[in-house]
């Protein structure tokens, strides 16, 4: 079984810095894109940024020029290093993977179970 783990939450203040890891653990032929979602309370999840296996990277408008999403495709990781972090930045952040279990098998989405990042004024 494949499970996506997330860490590196918390709480911090206006203008400071988190960065968010997510390892797919189990047995796994490829990870094709990864990304970090997030949802907050009230609002539909959405996505913050991806990333292909080649290494190309999409951010929502919002995010762009504060955070930067990474991957370790030896580790099976993801990361998010989120920079000047803003109260509305706040939120469950979910990492997200889409990958094949085996060479023959088609590509599923695979979910962590996500991280709370707070971002106090």
């Amino acid at each position: 079984q494949v499970q996506p783990v997330e860490s590196g939450g918390g709480l911090v203040q206006a203008g400071g810095s988190l960065k968010l890891s997510c390892a797919a653990s189990g047995s796994i032929f490829k990870i094709n894109h990864m990304g970090w979602y997030r949802q907050a309370p009230g609002k539909q999840r959405e996505l913050v940024a991806s990333i292909t296996s080649g290494g190309s990277t999409d951010y929502i408008d919002s995010v762009k020029g504060r955070f930067t999403i990474s991957r370790d495709n030896a580790k099976n990781m993801v990361n998010l290093q989120m920079n000047s972090l803003k109260p509305e930045d706040g939120a469950v952040y979910y990492c997200n993977a889409n990958l094949r279990l085996k060479s023959w098998s088609l590509s599923d989405v695979y979910w962590g179970q996500g991280t709370q990042v707070t971002v106090s004024s």
